[in-house]
């Protein structure tokens, strides 16, 4: 027997592991990220009327959060409208990286329900080009009352450009997407697409029985605030709605045969 090597202190009595791979932390916690990860995730951002905006502030060097009304871009990046005087715009004036959260927490526990943080490279839009209009006007449907000090001479509107996100769509249930799982790669910025929203605007009805069909019972007074290739929002009082469709819509003429009819109206 003096011939036989000694066993490994560390592995006596243990079953060889060599052949199998092990796995880190990360992928234990981690699942695989599928298209209703990244529906969730688009859902998510792009139904927020507001979110937590974290930037790091620039006299101390910490991370600093504030809230923030958003919006969103034709492409799916979030916007978000901001004064000068603020601490949060100083800090991503001095650097661009900045972190948002969205999810709202229902009845229970709040960490049973989905949540999305969202790494983000912040950049301001300049005054008088047609990227400032059109984002102007796509966040003043949402949030009518900011036009009394959207064009103050302070104010500023800032794209929010996601670069990856962390998703946990409940307990067991979490995600690593990019910033491309967040946006549009091909948004309809040509007029037709942007006049869109605003021949939705005034289509209340339609707005309610879109609504209706969508099994939503958040009040009444539904009113289309926004379309793009993506989805549809839709407003009632405080309450923001963001539907996805399925695939992205070809044409603006696609997106109202969907809406009006899923909803079975004209």
């Amino acid at each position: 027997m003096a011939d036989e090597p000694e066993p490994d202190e560390t592995q006596a009595g243990k079953p060889a592991q060599a052949d199998k791979p092990q796995q880190t932390d990360k992928q234990k916690v981690l699942r695989d990220t599928d298209d209703e990860a990244r529906r969730l995730a688009r859902t998510l951002v792009r139904g927020a009327r507001y979110m937590a905006l974290a930037v790091l502030d620039p006299e101390t060097g910490f991370p600093s959060v504030s809230r923030a009304l958003t919006g969103t871009d034709v492409d799916g990046v979030p916007v978000i409208l901001v004064s000068g005087l603020s601490g949060h715009t100083k800090g991503l004036v001095a650097d661009p990286r900045c972190s948002l959260l969205a999810g709202e927490p229902g009845k229970g526990d709040p960490l049973a329900h989905p949540r999305i943080t969202v790494q983000c490279l912040a950049e301001s839009v300049a005054r008088d080009t047609p990227e400032h209009a059109r984002i102007r006007r796509r966040f003043l449907d949402r949030h009518p009352k900011a036009a009394l000090y959207a064009d103050f001479g302070d104010f500023r509107f800032v794209r929010i450009t996601p670069q990856n996100a962390s998703l946990n769509g409940g307990f067991g249930r979490a995600y690593l997407l990019s910033g491309d799982d967040l946006v549009i790669r091909e948004p309809g910025i040509t007029p037709d697409w942007l006049d869109l929203s605003e021949n939705l605007v005034n289509k209340t009805d339609q707005a309610e029985k879109f609504a209706a069909h969508l099994h939503t019972h958040n009040g009444r007074n539904w009113r289309f605030a926004g379309a793009d290739r993506a989805g549809i929002d839709l407003i009632a009082g405080d309450f923001l709605l963001r539907h996805e469709f399925e695939a992205l819509a070809t044409s603006p003429q696609a997106v109202l045969d969907y809406v009006f009819g899923k909803a079975k109206i004209r």
